[in-house]
Parts: C-alpha cells; sequence; structure tokens
C-alpha cells in the first residue's frame, strides 16, 4: 500500500500523510509497519490536545475530529468515505530501536514450536558450540560432545565467587506483550531523565530498558546491505533488553577509572563520582544499553519535557533512594540496587536471611503478565531458582531449563539475565 500511494521512507524521514474523512482532513506522519493489512491505516487516538498540561498539549495530531457519537458511543463515522493520500510535507519520527532484523545473528531471539519442544526439547533451540582441540578434551573430559563445547567452557577469566548472594533475571518472552510497563517502571522508580524527541532522534535516549521488537522473515532481500525483509503477516516477538550485569562484562575490562565494577552479588556496578566519561564501556557493550548524560537535565529549562526534575513539585515525585545523575557520567540498570539494599536491611533487623520475594526490581514488580522473575539462584527455593533448574556448582551455577538462553551467548560474557525462549503452537512449516 505505501508503494501504491508513492511512500519510499528513507532513514529517520518519514512522509506526512492527508487522512480524510467527509469534510474533515488532519495531517500526519506515516510509518511503514510490517503486518498491517492492506488497504488500512491505524491511528493512535488522545494526541494533539490543548488542555493536557505542559507534557501533553500539542503533541501529535488530534483525530477527534473523525468521531462522532452513535446512541451515545463514539464511532468512526463515515467508513465508506476515507481518503488516503501523499503530501510534500516530511518529517522526523523518533524511535530507539532503528530496525527490525537480527542482521543475520541467530541468538538475539529464539523460538520454536511447541511439538519440537515437546518431543525433542534439546534440539528445540540453537546453542552456540566451538570446536574443541585435543588437550581441551583431555582437560574436559566427558564436558565435550562430538568435538564441540559451549563457550562459557573456555575463557581466560578466573570467575567470580559470589558467597552470599546472586540476583539474577529471567524474562519469559512467551508472556511479554510489549505493554512498556516495565519501562515506565524503571523511569519512574529510577529517576530517569526525559530528554525529548530531538535528542532521542540524536540517538541520546536515557531509558534504562527498552522493549525491542522483532518480526520474522520469509526471504533475504538482496540489497547493497542484504537485510532481511519481514514477511507480509510477520509473526512478532517482543524483547524487554536492559544491563544484563555480564559476569565476563566488557565494559568492567576498558574503564580507564574503575568506575564501573562486578558487585560479590553479580551485579555490574556504576560508581558516578569515578566516572569521566569516557564512554569506552558503552562503545565495549554488545548490547548498547549504557546511557551517557550529554547535559545536565535537571534544573535545565532546555529540556522543558523534563518536568519532574525542572520545578520543586514535580521534584517531590522524585526517588529519594536514587541519584540524579550529573552532565558527563554515564549510567545504566542497576538491578535496582536501592530495592536490595533495602530488602537486605529490613532483613537484617529482623535478625533472618532474605527470603524470596521480599527483593524485586521495578520492572519485575510492575509486569502485568509476570513475564520478569527476578531472585537469588543461589537460593535453592527461589522462584527463579526452580523456573531456570539452577544447579549449584560450587563458585557458578548452571542452568538446566532447555529454554533459557543468554543473548548472544557465543561472545561468552556470561549475562545475568537469562531469556526464556518463545514457543509458538502451531504446525511445524506454518507461516
Amino acid at each position: 500500500m505505501a508503494n501504491d500511494l508513492g511512500i519510499k521512507v528513507s532513514e529517520g524521514n518519514t512522509v506526512k500523510l492527508n487522512l480524510q474523512v467527509g469534510d474533515q482532513i488532519i495531517t500526519l506522519p506515516a510509518i511503514i509497519q510490517p503486518g498491517q493489512a492492506r488497504g488500512t491505516v491505524g491511528l493512535a487516538l488522545g494526541y494533539g490536545r490543548t488542555k493536557a498540561g505542559r507534557v501533553g498539549t500539542g503533541i501529535g495530531v488530534n483525530a477527534f475530529p473523525l468521531i462522532t457519537e452513535t446512541a451515545g458511543v463514539p464511532v468512526l463515522a463515515r467508513f465508506d468515505n476515507i481518503q488516503v493520500s501523499k503530501t510534500d510535507l516530511a518529517t522526523r519520527v523518533a524511535h530507539t530501536q532503528t530496525h527490525h532484523t537480527f542482521m543475520n545473528r541467530d541468538f538475539v531471539v529464539q523460538e520454536t514450536t511447541l511439538d519440537t519442544y515437546v518431543n525433542h526439547p534439546e534440539h528445540a533451540f540453537h546453542r552456540p558450540a566451538l570446536a574443541a582441540s585435543t588437550e581441551l578434551e583431555k582437560t574436559l573430559g566427558d564436558e565435550v560432545i562430538d568435538g564441540k563445547l559451549k563457550p562459557r567452557q573456555i575463557s581466560l577469566w578466573k570467575g567470580h565467587n559470589y558467597p552470599n548472594h546472586h540476583w539474577n533475571m529471567a524474562i519469559d518472552l512467551n508472556s511479554c506483550t510489549g505493554c512498556s510497563a516495565c519501562s515506565v517502571a524503571c523511569q519512574a522508580e529510577n529517576n530517569v531523565p526525559v530528554v525529548g524527541k530531538e535528542e532521542v532522534l540524536n540517538r541520546r535516549e536515557m531509558t534504562w530498558i527498552r522493549i525491542d521488537r522483532y518480526y520474522s522473515s520469509e526471504k533475504t532481500a538482496k540489497s547493497n546491505r542484504d537485510l532481511e525483509v519481514a514477511a507480509e503477516n510477520p509473526e512478532v516477538t517482543f524483547q524487554p533488553m536492559m544491563c544484563q550485569h555480564c559476569n565476563n562484562a566488557p565494559c568492567e575490562t576498558v574503564c580507564p577509572v574503575a568506575a564501573t565494577t562486578h558487585s560479590t552479588e553479580g551485579l555490574n556496578q556504576m560508581v558516578y563520582n569515578r566516572c569521566i566519561g569516557t564512554r569506552y564501556c558503552a562503545n565495549n557493550c554488545p548490547y548498547k544499553v549504557r546511557r551517557f548524560n550529554w547535559f545536565k537535565y535537571h534544573d535545565n529549562v532546555k529540556f522543558p519535557d523534563n518536568s519532574g526534575m525542572n520545578n520543586d513539585l514535580g521534584k517531590m515525585v522524585l526517588n529519594p533512594d536514587v541519584t540524579v545523575r550529573s552532565r558527563g557520567v554515564m549510567e545504566k540498570c542497576t538491578f535496582c540496587i536501592q530495592r536490595i539494599q533495602y530488602g537486605k536491611l529490613e532483613a537484617k533487623k529482623k535478625g533472618r536471611p532474605v527470603m524470596d520475594g521480599e527483593v524485586t526490581t521495578a520492572c519485575a514488580n510492575a509486569c502485568p503478565t509476570e513475564a520478569i522473575v527476578f531472585g537469588d539462584i543461589r537460593d535453592p527455593e527461589s522462584k527463579i531458582a526452580k523456573l531456570l533448574q539452577v544447579k549449584d556448582k560450587g563458585e557458578m551455577q548452571e542452568i538446566h531449563e532447555h529454554r533459557a538462553y543468554n543473548v548472544l551467548e557465543e561472545i561468552n560474557v556470561r549475562p545475568n539475565v537469562w531469556y526464556l525462549a518463545k514457543v509458538r503452537n502451531k504446525e511445524e512449516n506454518a507461516s
């Protein structure tokens, strides 16, 4: 349909459409969306209001003039008289995810069919493997199968010892609906600034957790970049992505001032008053989840949308347990360390260990489908330990749940965030 209308979207730009219903005409930006049925357009209501405060007023286009009432119920009027036409106007739409493919990487989102998972769970998912040398085969013995071994069996790292807690997170891709409640909760809990459209367009978003959305593909386009093309009726998978709190964290090794460190409980930590803003850690992060404060976002009239940090009333909403970061430092997901510390202190006052469920992150707490589970995998009775089928192997714990995998497992950074692969209830060869 976009081709029929003559819409060719270049990177970072979209054309505007005239949507006409009867004598009402509104002009709004067009985004080509895989899976949109031919002959249809999708339009979100609630934008373009004139009395919605400083944040809501004037943002977007008001589509309510297209709405009429029938017996007191608002409905879209005159379905047989809708016209869509291209304009010569161009605009830019701010995205935090600028691509919808894996870029030929097999270990980002994993999925299988129910039949395969039930009958052959050990072969249902991709598992990266390395060829083992003769010396390694002698050293590792039974752990080498057919001359292959897992990447985590070879490492230059000595590993970490977690004597008390080892905090992990599991995210079930079957349960995630992409509602973004986790992102909103994280922003409110951790005083993440609102930087506005222009800064997002400059790739300077500050959100600590994003929802990546991937579409299934039927074929690969033979173009200059050889990118995958989404299917006409694609299957969609949502994947929350935050700091993976790697055990072999590549960000920690490149920081010249040790501003990013590894805790004795498995957390990748930031020491803000050490950070000098080299951004080496962001360059070295394979998941691209670290954020750099390009500006002082609080008490700054250049960021009027950041109302929670730019007036006295708004500052009362800030979380007093979380530092408001300054210009020139890196920040990222902390696994809500303030919540972890609070839970540990409360348990200490009662003279007992932390019990499962007493400590949880803001994202896990807000998830309506309980797709995110957080806890201590060293506690065999914890929900996450049972979910991942954890077996304690001394310094490290082994995961025996077939669906559990790490994103980009082949690079052996050993994240503490586990994803449970999506299982679709469909026939093996169904599209």
